[in-house]
């Protein structure tokens, strides 16, 4: 991606699956953001939370090594952070509380995810 349009943002990856992560990453870096993560499991997805004063967006995986990650949405929509989720799973597993979330089947690519956290970003 050419446009720095997360120029400066800090964003959090949740995913476990390694070379989606890495793919990911990269495409947020080309975008201008500083990567936090990526993180692998649910619990080092709620301790970096939890810990970082400054998350801008996040791009949650629903299933991380088995646990579902809504306690980590939970947590970002508490903080007022937008995150997205990226997934295998069909949208039917996703919690009614996170109804207007974008979710978006892995992998992504050719910068959608680094548009669409953007978009969110701006509200």
């Amino acid at each position: 991606m050419r446009e720095k349009s997360l120029s400066g943002l800090r964003i959090l990856v949740a995913e476990d699956e390694f070379m989606i992560a890495t793919d990911l990453a990269r495409e947020l870096t080309d975008a201008g953001a500083t990567v936090l993560g990526p993180t692998a499991s649910l619990d080092k997805t709620l301790h970096l939370i939890r810990c970082e004063a400054s998350i801008d967006a996040s791009i949650l995986d629903i299933n991380l090594q088995g646990d579902m990650v809504f306690p980590a949405a939970d947590l970002l929509r508490e903080r007022g952070v937008p995150f997205l989720f990226a997934t295998g799973y069909d949208g039917s597993i996703i919690p009614r509380r996170f109804e207007g979330v974008r979710r978006f089947d892995k992998p992504a690519g050719d910068g959608v995810i680094a548009l669409a956290l953007r978009d969110a970003i701006a509200g």
